[in-house]
C-alpha cells in the first residue's frame, strides 16, 4: 500500500517485447508488457483477495441497513450502491491504465492516479495536482485510521456479551475497549504485512465459521415476511442505510494495489472482468444477510447482528468469540494503512528517523484508535460517519474527478451527465449521512443535546 510506487522496472529483451517496441514506425507502450512482478498475482488469486477486501467487517452490519430502509427497498437500494461503488473503481483503473500510457509507468497508487491526472489534464487542474495527492492519502489515513476504533468497540462488544453471561460482575464497555490496548499495541509490532500473512489466514478461518453459525440461527424459526415492513416507513433513517452501506461495500482502497500485483491486468476490467465479478458476489452475500437479519430480529436488530444471537447458547457464543478474534486479526492489515502513510510523511520530513521512532509512532496511533473507541464506544453511527464522510469522497466523488481530468480533452455529454449525477450522489450522502451519524452520536451520548435544541427552538419560535 505504500504510496511511492517503484517505477523503474527491471529491463526485459525477449522477443515478444522487442517486437512491439515500434508500431507503424511509432513509439509503442505497453505498461502491462513492461511490468515486471517477481511474485504476480493470477486473476483467480485477485478475485480471492477482493473478496476478502470487501467481505469485512461491514456485512455485519447490513441488517441494520435493511432496518433502515425495509426489506424489498434495501434490495434495490444496496444493488443500487454496489453499482455505484463498482462504478467508480472501475473508472479509477480505466483512468490508471491510460495515464499509465501517457507516463510510461507500469503501475500507480491510488493517491499516484489522482495526482498524475491532474498534472497531465487541464490547466485549471495542474495547479491542483500536488493538493490532489495528499488530500487522497490524508482521507485513505482518516478512513482506516477510523475503521480500525470500529473494530477496537465490535471486538470489545462481542468479548463483553460473553463475559456477561458467564460472570455477574458487570463491567463497562470503555473498560473491555481499555483492556484491548496493550493486546493491539503488541499486534502493531508485526514488523510487516509478511509476517502478518498466518494471521490473516486464521482470521479468514474464523470468520467463515463464525457467519456460518450466524447464516444458520438466521434461518432457523424464519418470520412471515409480511411481519416486517418492504418499505421505510420513516425517509430520515434512509441516510445511515446509504452510509452503512457504502461502508460494507467499499474497497476504494484495494482495487489499485490489487491491480498493481496482477500477472494479466487488463482482466481486471470488462464486463465479466475480476472486478465486477467479485462486486456481485458480494453484492448477493450482503443482500442475503442484510435480508435475513432483519426478517429474523426486526426492531430489535443490533448494529453487529452478531449481537442478537443467545448468548446462552454455546455455538451463538463461539460465534461472537470466532468474529471477534478475526476482528482482532483482521485490525493488523488495516493498522498498515495508516502507518505506512504517516510513516512516510515523517520520513519526508525528518531526516534522522530510525525503527525506534516507527515503534514510537505504531504506539502512538494504536492508543489514540483505543482512546476514540472509548470516547465514542458506538458500530452503527460510527459506521455512518466513516462511511458518509470518508468513502463518500474517496469512493464516488474522487474518482469521478479524476475521470474528467483524465479524459479532459474528450468529455462527452453522457460522461458528463453521468459523473454529475454521481457527483451530486456523493455529495447528498456526505452532507445528510454526515449529520445523521453526527447526530445520532451526540443523541446516543449526549442527551442533554436534544433538550439544548428544543429549549432554542422553542425560545426562536416565542
Amino acid at each position: 500500500m505504500k504510496e511511492i510506487q517503484q517505477t523503474k522496472r527491471k529491463s526485459n529483451t525477449n522477443l515478444e517485447k522487442s517486437e512491439v517496441v515500434h508500431l507503424n514506425g511509432l513509439e509503442y507502450f505497453d505498461p502491462f508488457l513492461e511490468r515486471n512482478l517477481e511474485h504476480p498475482t493470477t486473476d483467480c488469486e485477485t478475485l480471492t483477495h477482493l473478496l476478502k477486501a470487501s467481505l469485512g467487517t461491514g456485512i455485519l452490519a447490513m441488517p441494520q441497513a435493511f432496518q433502515c430502509s425495509g426489506l424489498m427497498t434495501g434490495i434495490f437500494a444496496t444493488i443500487f450502491v454496489s453499482a455505484v461503488c463498482t462504478f467508480c473503481s472501475y473508472s479509477l483503473v480505466k483512468c490508471a491504465h491510460v495515464l499509465y500510457k501517457r507516463t510510461k509507468v507500469t503501475a500507480m497508487s491510488y493517491a499516484d492516479v489522482a495526482e498524475v491526472a491532474f498534472a497531465n489534464g487541464p490547466e485549471w487542474a495542474k495547479k491542483f495536482s500536488s493538493l490532489t495527492r495528499q488530500t487522497v492519502l490524508w482521507l485513505l489515513f482518516i478512513t482506516y485510521f477510523g475503521t480500525c476504533s470500529v473494530y477496537t468497540v465490535i471486538i470489545a462488544t462481542n468479548f463483553r456479551q460473553v463475559y456477561m453471561f458467564h460472570v455477574d460482575t458487570s463491567l463497562n464497555l470503555r473498560c473491555f475497549i481499555g483492556m484491548l490496548l496493550i493486546p493491539l499495541v503488541l499486534l502493531s509490532f508485526v514488523p510487516n504485512l509478511k509476517y502478518l500473512a498466518p494471521v490473516s489466514m486464521v482470521a479468514n478461518l474464523l470468520m467463515a465459521a463464525g457467519l456460518g453459525i450466524t447464516f444458520y440461527y438466521l434461518l432457523c424459526d424464519v418470520p412471515n415476511i409480511n411481519e416486517r415492513p418492504l418499505v421505510t416507513q420513516s425517509i430520515d433513517r434512509f441516510p445511515t442505510f446509504f452510509c452503512i452501506t457504502v461502508f460494507a461495500m467499499e474497497a476504494i482502497g484495494v482495487v489499485m494495489p490489487l491491480e498493481n500485483n496482477m500477472k494479466t491486468p487488463k482482466n481486471f476490467l470488462g464486463f465479466f472482468g475480476v472486478l465486477n465479478t467479485g462486486m456481485g458476489g458480494v453484492t448477493v452475500v450482503y443482500i442475503l444477510l442484510g435480508f435475513l437479519g432483519y426478517l429474523k430480529y426486526g426492531e430489535e436488530t443490533q448494529s453487529s447482528i452478531t449481537l442478537n444471537l443467545p448468548t446462552n447458547e454455546i455455538p451463538a457464543q463461539l460465534a461472537k468469540i470466532c468474529i471477534a478474534l478475526a476482528v482482532f486479526c483482521t485490525y493488523g492489515l488495516q493498522f498498515f494503512v495508516c502507518l505506512e502513510i504517516a510513516w512516510t510523511k515523517i520520513q519526508e520530513s525528518f531526516e534522522k528517523v530510525t525503527n525506534f521512532h516507527n515503534y514510537i509512532l505504531r504506539t502512538v496511533m494504536v492508543t489514540f484508535s483505543v482512546l476514540i473507541a472509548i470516547a465514542v464506544p458506538t458500530i452503527g453511527p460510527f459506521i455512518g460517519l466513516i462511511g458518509a464522510f470518508c468513502f463518500s469522497l474517496l469512493g464516488i466523488i474522487a474518482p469521478v474527478v479524476i475521470e474528467f481530468a483524465t479524459f479532459s480533452d474528450n468529455v462527452t455529454v453522457w460522461m458528463t451527465v453521468r459523473n454529475v449525477v454521481l457527483i451530486v450522489v456523493g455529495i447528498l450522502a456526505l452532507v445528510f449521512g454526515t449529520a445523521s451519524s453526527i447526530t445520532e452520536i451526540l443523541v446516543m451520548y449526549a442527551p442533554e443535546v436534544p433538550q439544548i435544541v428544543t429549549a432554542f427552538n422553542g425560545t426562536a419560535a416565542q
